[in-house]
């Protein structure tokens, strides 16, 4: 995340984290030269609003210049509606990041569902509409970085 912030994110653009709740530390820091809204779908630290539905946000269409999720998807029973949903709410030529581990141990909170391999991030950004830039692994994670 901190090389997607330093080569594609431009001061003060406006950033939505989808899946913000602090666990293990936050992205916030990296976005300290923008405006930074922390959703989440229960109350907790770095949320900022939360949302009673897991699949549909209260902000409108093509609200942020940013949005990012990080280590959030596998814990959703749909990840490809998340990925709609932020593609949704990101503005013309707006940028994304979402990264998602694509092998690690069970790690429930509530639940653990899914592994994302580049071929399914890279399906699941197109069909949200983002022209996909990179899709790369590490040793645990999988990161799409895509814009509109």
């Amino acid at each position: 995340m901190a090389q997607f912030v330093v080569d594609y994110v431009k001061p003060k653009s406006l950033v939505l984290d989808v899946g913000s709740y602090d666990v293990n530390g936050t992205y916030k820091p990296l976005f300290e030269h923008c405006s930074y809204v922390g959703l989440d779908i229960e109350a907790g630290p770095n949320v900022d609003v939360v949302s009673q539905d897991h699949y549909s946000y209260p902000f409108p269409d093509a609200s942020f210049d940013v949005v990012i999720s990080g280590q959030c998807l596998e814990h959703s029973y749909y990840p490809w509606k998340i990925i709609k949903e932020m593609g949704r709410m990101v503005k013309s030529n707006g940028m994304t990041c979402i990264i998602a581990p694509w092998q690690y141990e069970i790690h429930r909170h509530p639940v653990d569902c899914f592994r994302i391999l580049p071929d399914g991030m890279t399906r699941m950004m197109e069909d949200a509409g983002f022209k996909v830039l990179s899709c790369i692994t590490n040793k645990n994670d999988c990161c799409g970085i895509g814009t509109k």
